[in-house]
C-alpha cells in the first residue's frame, strides 16, 4: 500500500481523517485528495511557535499575510483561501480541534493562539470543498488532534529564549492504567515584540482524561487559553526607512477561551462504530484599534467633534454549544469492500457585541482619556444543522468510488440592542455533493480525481457591513445594510501520489475552485486604511498545480513543495478605490473607481510558493535548513492590477535549526530565522497617508496628504536557544 510523504522525510499514516469526528478513517489509497500531515515530532524542539507558524513552514500551498505584524495573528492562505484571526477577513478554511469547529461564531475568524500547540499529536490538512466538513470549507479543512495518555506517556519540560525578548516554557505529562488515561499540558509565552509596538503574551492549558475498553472509548478534555497581542499595522512606503515603527498605535487584542469537549465512541459489533460528541466553547475578546478619522474635516479647526484620530473599542463575547452523532463502519456490498460514514451535527452560536468610539487628538499615539461613546450594541445568534454521508465503494481491489454529500441548514438572527436598524433574519439551506475516484495500478502509485461543492454563509460581521454608502472600519462599525448571498464553491482536482524506489515519495495535483457569489472586503479609501465594506463580487477562481517530493537516506532527508497558483476575478466589476492611481469616474462624475476585468489577479495571493526542507541526523546531532519563497502579490485596493506602485516584491527566506541530545532525556536546540536578514513584505493595501507634515506629524490642512501603498514588514533575523527534558516516553498499548 502506498504511503503519502510528509515533511522532513516522514510519511503520512496509511489512514487519514474522513470526517470531523474520530472513528471515520480511510485507507490513503481510497482518498481522492492531496492530504498533508504535520506530526507532533515536527512541532517539538522549538522549530515552530504556534499552529499558524507550523502550517506556514511545513504545509505546501500555504503562505501568510502578516497584516498585524504579530507572530500569532497571521492570515493563513491555503490554495488562495484564508483562515484569519482578523475579524472581517473573508474566510475559506475550516479548522477543527478534536472534532470541534473553532472558527468563531461572529465572523468565522480563527484565533490561532487559542489552540494549545504542546498538546497537539497531529495536524491534517485536507484540500478542497469537501462537504462532509460543513460550512466554510471552501478551500480546505485543518483537523487538529490532541494527545492522550495512552499515546503520550511520560513527562517533559521545554524552555527557550532569545531575540525580541522571547521566553517560552512548555510542560506536559501523561500516563495510563489498564483502562484509564490522563494527559495535561501548558505553555507560558512572552515576548517584547520585534518592532516598536507589538509585544505578545500567551497562556495555554490543556487537560484530558479518558476511559477505554474493547467496546467503549471516552475522553473529556478542557482547554483554557488567555492572550494579549499587539500589532503595528501596515506602513506607508515613505515610512519604510524605519521598518520597526508603527503607523498609529495602540492596536491590541486580548482573547480568552474555555472549551469543554466530551467525545465517546462505542463499537457496534466488529466493524461498526457509533461516535458522539458534546461541547461548549466560550471566547471573549477585548479589542482596541487606533484609527484615522475618515470624517475629519480639514477645513475646520481640530477640536472636540472634529479630531483626526480615534480609537475603535470592542468587546465581543461568543458562546458556542454543539453536538454531533456519527456512525461509521465497513460492510461488504455484493462482495465488494465498502466504508460508510453518516452523521448529524448541530451547532449554535451566540454573540454579544459592543463597540465604542473614542476621540484621540492628532497624534499617531492615540492613547486617550476621552470618554468612549457607545454606538453599537448587537446580539447575534446563529444556528447550523447538518446531515452528512460519505461512502467509499471498492469497485475492485484497486479502484474505489467515493460519494459524499451534506445538507446544511444555517440561520443568522441579528438583534439591535440600541434600536431596530440592525435587526434581521437570514436563512440559508443547500445540499452539497461530492464524487471521487482513486485507482492504484500498483503498490507504488495511486491516481485520483474528484468533484465537490461547498458553501459559506455570510457571517454577522459581513451582513452588517455591506453598504458602500456607509463603509465600516475593521473591526466593524455596523449599519443597516443589504443582505449578502451565500458563497458556493465548486472544486475539481486530479492527482497522483506514490513512492519512487525505497527512499522517496511524491505527490502531484492540479486543482480548480470556482466560487459563485464570492464575498470580498472592498477598501473605501481615505486615511482609515482598514475602512471598507463587504459585497458579493460574482465569480472568482483559484486554480493551480501542487508538487511535492520527499526523500531520505543515510541520515539525510529532503522535502520540497512547489505550488503554481492563480487566484483571479472571473466577472467584470466596478469597485471604489480612490487611492489607486488608475481610479477614474466610471459610474458617476464624482466617483473614484477602478474597472476589474476577468483574469485580473486577486490581492494578497502570490502566484508561486516554494518550500524546501533539508535535514541531517547523525547520532545525537541534527541540523535542518528550511527555505521559504514566494513570488509577488498585488495590494488590496489594486484589484485591477493597474496601480502605479505595482505588486509587492517576492522574497526568499532561509531558516536554520539544530539539536544535540545529551542523553535520552536531555536535549539542547537552537533556531535562527531569516538568516540573511532579508527585508520583505507579506501584505499590502492602498491608503492615504495623512501623517505627512514635518516629523511625520498630522497635517491638519490636508495640503500634503498623499495616496500610498502600505506594506506589512516581515520579521527581521532572530535567534533562540532552548533546552528540553523528557522522561518515560511510551508507545500506545493495545486496547485492553
Amino acid at each position: 500500500m502506498a504511503r503519502a510523504a510528509g515533511n522532513d522525510g516522514s510519511t503520512l499514516p496509511e489512514v487519514v481523517v474522513a470526517a470531523p469526528l474520530p472513528g471515520a478513517d480511510l485507507s490513503l489509497t481510497q482518498v481522492p485528495a492531496n492530504v498533508q500531515r504535520v506530526t507532533a515530532g515536527q512541532l517539538d524542539g522549538g522549530r515552530t511557535h504556534g499552529v499558524a507558524d507550523a502550517l506556514n513552514q511545513l504545509v505546501g500551498s500555504v503562505n501568510t499575510n502578516d497584516t498585524q505584524a504579530n507572530p500569532f495573528q497571521p492570515d493563513i492562505n491555503f490554495r488562495g483561501f484564508t483562515g484569519s484571526p482578523i475579524l472581517g477577513t473573508p474566510q475559506g478554511v475550516s479548522v477543527f480541534v478534536d472534532g470541534v469547529r473553532v472558527n468563531e461564531a461572529f465572523g468565522d475568524a480563527v484565533n490561532w493562539e487559542l489552540i494549545p500547540q504542546s498538546a497537539i499529536s497531529g495536524i491534517e490538512v485536507t484540500p478542497g470543498s469537501n462537504p462532509v466538513f460543513g460550512l466554510n470549507t471552501l478551500g480546505g479543512a485543518v483537523v487538529v488532534t490532541t494527545k492522550r495518555g495512552f499515546d503520550s506517556g511520560g513527562s517533559g519540560v521545554q524552555w527557550q529564549g532569545g531575540s525580541f525578548g522571547r521566553r517560552e516554557l512548555q510542560a506536559d505529562s501523561g500516563g495510563h492504567g489498564e483502562r484509564l488515561d490522563w494527559y495535561v499540558a501548558g505553555t507560558v509565552y512572552d515576548d517584547d515584540g520585534w518592532a516598536d509596538h507589538n509585544p505578545s503574551r500567551v497562556r495555554q492549558g490543556f487537560g484530558k482524561v479518558g476511559y477505554r475498553d474493547r467496546i467503549n472509548d471516552m475522553t473529556l478534555s478542557l482547554t483554557w487559553a488567555d492572550s494579549s497581542l499587539q500589532g503595528n499595522q501596515t506602513l506607508p512606503r515613505s515610512f519604510l526607512d524605519d521598518p520597526l515603527q508603527a503607523y498609529t498605535w495602540p492596536d491590541a487584542q486580548d482573547d480568552s477561551t474555555v472549551l469543554l469537549n466530551l467525545n465517546a465512541s462505542h463499537r457496534l459489533g466488529q466493524d461498526w462504530t457509533l461516535a458522539e460528541q458534546l461541547y461548549y466553547r466560550k471566547v471573549s475578546s477585548a479589542i482596541v484599534n487606533s484609527n484615522v478619522n475618515n470624517d475629519f474635516n480639514p477645513s475646520m479647526p481640530v477640536a472636540a467633534g472634529n479630531e483626526p484620530t480615534g480609537n475603535a473599542i470592542e468587546q465581543i463575547d461568543q458562546y458556542r454549544p454543539g453536538a454531533a452523532l456519527q456512525l461509521s463502519g465497513h460492510a461488504a456490498v455484493a462482495g465488494h469492500r465498502n466504508t460508510l460514514v453518516a452523521g448529524l451535527a448541530w451547532d449554535r452560536g451566540a454573540t454579544n457585541f459592543w463597540q465604542y468610539s473614542q476621540e484621540a487628538g492628532a497624534s499617531r499615539d492615540t492613547f486617550s482619556t476621552a470618554p468612549p461613546d457607545l454606538h453599537t450594541r448587537l446580539h447575534a445568534s446563529s444556528r447550523s444543522a447538518g446531515i452528512y454521508v460519505t461512502d467509499t465503494f471498492g469497485i475492485s481491489e484497486r479502484l474505489f468510488l467515493n460519494l459524499a454529500g451534506r445538507y446544511n441548514d444555517a440561520r443568522v438572527m441579528l438583534q439591535d440592542r440600541l434600536g431596530a436598524a440592525l435587526n434581521g433574519r437570514h436563512s440559508f439551506t443547500r445540499f452539497n455533493p461530492a464524487v471521487g475516484l482513486t485507482f492504484s495500478p500498483s503498490r507504488a502509485l495511486t491516481l485520483y480525481g474528484r468533484y465537490e461543492e461547498g458553501m459559506r454563509t455570510p457571517t454577522p460581521v459581513e451582513l452588517t457591513c455591506a453598504d458602500p454608502g456607509a463603509p465600516c472600519s475593521l473591526p466593524n462599525a455596523f449599519a443597516a445594510d443589504p443582505p449578502l448571498r451565500p458563497v458556493i464553491a465548486k472544486t475539481f482536482e486530479a492527482g497522483a501520489r506514490g513512492t519512487l524506489g525505497g527512499h522517496a515519495s511524491f505527490t502531484a495535483a492540479v486543482f480548480r475552485t470556482n466560487l459563485d457569489n464570492d464575498i470580498q472586503f472592498v477598501s473605501a479609501g481615505g486615511g482609515a486604511v482598514g475602512a471598507g465594506y463587504f459585497r458579493n463580487v460574482g465569480q472568482t477562481r483559484r486554480q493551480g498545480v501542487e508538487l511535492g517530493l520527499t526523500a531520505g537516506a543515510r541520515g539525510f532527508s529532503v522535502s520540497a513543495h512547489y505550488t503554481w497558483l492563480r487566484a483571479t476575478f472571473q466577472a467584470p466589476l466596478v469597485l471604489n478605490s480612490p487611492d489607486n492611481s488608475a481610479a477614474a469616474p466610471i459610474s458617476c462624475a464624482a466617483c473614484t473607481e477602478i474597472r476589474v476585468l476577468p483574469g485580473d489577479r486577486m490581492p494578497g495571493i502570490p502566484g508561486h510558493v516554494f518550500k524546501l526542507r533539508t535535514q541531517y541526523e547523525a547520532g545525537r546531532f541534527g541540523l535542518g535548513v528550511t527555505a521559504l519563497a514566494q513570488s509577488s502579490q498585488f495590494a488590496r485596493g489594486d484589484e485591477c492590477n493597474q496601480d502605479v506602485n505595482g505588486p509587492l516584491p517576492g522574497y526568499l527566506l532561509v531558516n536554520l535549526d539544530a539539536h544535540f541530545d545529551f542523553s535520552t532525556r536531555w536535549s539542547l536546540f537552537a533556531r535562527i530565522d531569516n538568516v540573511f536578514e532579508r527585508r520583505y513584505y507579506t501584505f499590502g493595501t492602498l491608503g492615504e497617508n495623512v501623517f505627512t507634515a514635518p516629523g511625520d506629524s498630522f497635517d491638519a490642512t490636508a495640503t500634503s496628504w498623499r495616496a500610498e501603498q502600505f506594506r506589512s514588514v516581515g520579521v527581521p533575523r532572530g535567534a533562540w536557544l532552548g533546552v528540553s527534558y523528557r522522561t518515560g516516553a511510551a508507545h500506545p498499548p493495545d486496547a485492553p
